[in-house]
């Protein structure tokens, strides 16, 4: 269908309903993907990638789960560490048993029991909601957490009750293990997270996403109006625990190379929860500044003392990095309580009406 555009206000169904409606949005996705695709590979070195691009990519992934749950559903959860130890073991047990199929494949299925876990803990959310709600996916994390810890068949009975990834491989690429170099687990890390945050705008964007928001706004108006609430509450739970099953997967598999229960702690659920509210709640790119305040800023602040050529000791750069990223996260939320999203838009409004303001 032929549209006509005036300035930057498009006049047809169809243009509202893309994903980027504006060419500024479209170019600087595409100077973004350039820069992740090939200015990191060529540049940046292993350390960079393995420290600061692999992790933040994961919980960006992470976050966005959470977001589907809590931005788009108005269902807050706490147990997302629990369901991203799911994802975790789910895969390394798959492994095992399926020693020949391609890793990316199997991180991608455990998923599916990470969304089973979430489907069973989200039963509770037809009747409560809230803090009451927050109170019983808290209740998940803990008892994931003891199955992690007591059940020996999720990581074969070894005394320390950790997981080690085994080397596998991807269309002939080593991706886990120790002979797994820090560029191939970034590319598939990147890949995977490309694919999933498409999967997700799309979701948003779609009846089920609608569906979501409406729920959010007012369920009982949304339940009147002859949508199932708990079909639909159940769905963003199980979508949101996938994806912090995959993010999981890929934190072990394609990061840390080994993980104990510790590693999927209520600590963990707190961060990406923090990621999600700074970033901003309903908004997929708020979950990736979310991610990147909270994960880059702190080494980026503990590296500026090296920088420097200061000797203040690493106790005190970890103490005075806490401080700072909290004094940050607080001014950030009385200044713009919906997060990077809310002043992300805001930017670019200024910008596309500057030098001629309302």
């Amino acid at each position: 269908m032929l549209y006509r555009e005036t300035g930057q206000f498009r006049t047809s169904y169809a243009a509202d309903q893309a994903i980027f409606p504006l060419r500024q949005d479209r170019i600087g996705l595409a100077a973004i993907a350039l820069v992740a695709a090939l200015a990191v590979p060529l540049l940046a070195d292993d350390f960079f990638i393995n420290t600061i691009m692999i992790p933040f990519l994961i919980f960006a992934l992470a976050s966005i789960g959470l977001n589907l749950l809590t931005g788009y559903a108005g269902l807050l959860s706490l147990g997302t560490g629990a369901f991203m130890g799911v994802g975790a073991y789910a895969c390394y047990k798959l492994t095992t048993f399926f020693p020949e199929v391609n890793v990316l494949l199997l991180i991608l299925l455990s998923g599916f029991f990470s969304a089973g876990i979430g489907f069973v803990f989200g039963l509770p959310s037809l009747r409560i909601k809230g803090f009451y709600l927050a109170v019983a996916t808290l209740a998940a994390q803990f008892f994931l957490d003891w199955c992690f810890n007591r059940i020996g068949w999720l990581y074969n009975y070894n005394a320390s009750g950790a997981i080690e990834v085994p080397t596998r491989e991807a269309f002939g690429i080593v991706l886990t293990g120790p002979t797994a170099t820090p560029l191939a687990r970034y590319m598939a890390v990147l890949a995977l997270v490309v694919l999933m945050t498409w999967l997700a705008s799309n979701l948003v964007r779609g009846r089920i996403g609608r569906s979501w928001m409406m729920v959010r706004d007012m369920d009982i108006a949304a339940e009147l109006m002859g949508i199932r609430l708990l079909r639909t509450k159940l769905l963003a739970f199980a979508v949101s625990s996938f994806y912090c099953g995959v993010a999981g997967a890929m934190m072990v598999f394609l990061w840390l190379g080994a993980a104990e229960a510790s590693s999927f702690g209520i600590n963990v659920s707190f961060q990406v929860l923090f990621m999600v509210i700074i970033g901003g709640l309903g908004s997929l790119l708020g979950s990736f500044m979310g991610a990147a305040f909270i994960w880059i800023l702190p080494i980026v602040i503990r590296a500026v003392p090296a920088t420097l050529g200061l000797d203040i000791g690493a106790a005190t750069v970890e103490h005075v990095s806490f401080m700072l990223v909290g004094g940050l996260i607080i001014f950030i939320l009385i200044a713009e309580p919906h997060g990077f999203a809310r002043l992300w838009q805001v930017a670019k409004q200024k910008m596309r009406t500057w030098p001629f303001p309302y």
